[in-house]
């Protein structure tokens, strides 16, 4: 069953304003050996639903666009101690497709920090030996933003470190319906029977393909719901929803979840 981990005491209390000063001025993923030698946690795939930044913000009295300029540095953060844990995945949901219908100002800020991440941190992910992949549709995307994704994985395309999946302009069930489609154009050609189409076959048409499951997913602020991310790849995964705030989200929350996930027996249908 899916689980919680308990609110941290520090979640409110003094320093706030002071510390969204600090998390606002980015300073950066720092440095961090890759990933290899790191000790091993049990999670191989760590996928994460970064929510709550909007609640973080109006509880201080700021806008909206603070709670998102903290929570990178929270992405930041959490790619330091996923290094440090031994992952090899690690999947966020930066922007969902269903994020384009949020006032145009807040999607013109979202799309800004995405390409400030990228310039400000993609040589340190470089040099941390970090890959970058980003999952979903490129289709229709401005050709700046393109570009940059494209530069990331470019990149770092032969690092062998944590592998990070940012799921952009992503739902789950539009990549689904991709990849039928795909698979479907290639049963009307005769490229391949309907009886070629397996589990195994369609895994490999998504946007994940050649990587593994995810063995626990993380959705932060409360909420008990996955929000179509990732529908087919978690089939088996382990939940877990923790009331911490995105921004708030800190090395002790994550090591809270992995404790919890560390509880679980995983029988993939068995006994």
């Amino acid at each position: 069953m899916p689980g919680s981990v308990p609110k941290r005491a520090a979640e409110t209390g003094a320093g706030d304003d002071s510390r969204a000063d600090s998390l606002a001025r980015a300073d950066g993923l720092g440095d961090v050996a890759g990933s290899q030698g790191a000790p091993n946690c049990g999670v191989r795939h760590l996928a994460f639903i970064m929510d709550g930044n909007g609640r973080w913000a109006t509880r201080r009295g700021l806008p909206r666009v603070a709670g998102h300029r903290a929570g990178l540095e929270s992405v930041r953060r959490l790619v330091r101690a996923s290094i440090a844990r031994g992952i090899d995945f690690l999947t966020i949901f930066s922007f969902s497709t269903e994020n384009w219908t949020r006032p145009a100002e807040e999607v013109g800020e979202l799309m800004s920090l995405l390409k400030f991440f990228i310039r400000s941190d993609l040589a340190t992910l470089d040099r941390q030996n970090v890959r970058v992949r980003i999952i979903g549709e490129r289709e229709g995307l401005k050709p700046e933003l393109l570009a940059l994704l494209e530069e990331a994985e470019a990149t770092t395309r032969d690092n062998t470190g944590l592998t990070l999946l940012v799921a952009f302009n992503y739902g789950s069930r539009a990549e689904m319906a991709r990849a039928m489609r795909g698979l479907a154009a290639d049963v009307a050609t005769g490229k391949l029977a309907p009886d070629d189409i397996t589990e195994e076959r369609i895994g490999a048409a998504l946007d994940t393909a050649g990587i593994p499951d995810p063995d626990l997913l993380i959705r932060s602020s409360g909420e008990h719901r996955i929000s179509n991310f990732l529908l087919w790849q978690s089939a088996y995964t382990e939940f877990v929803f923790t009331p911490v705030l995105w921004p708030d989200f800190d090395e002790a929350a994550l090591d809270a979840a992995l404790a919890e996930y560390g509880q679980r027996h995983r029988r993939f249908g068995g006994i």
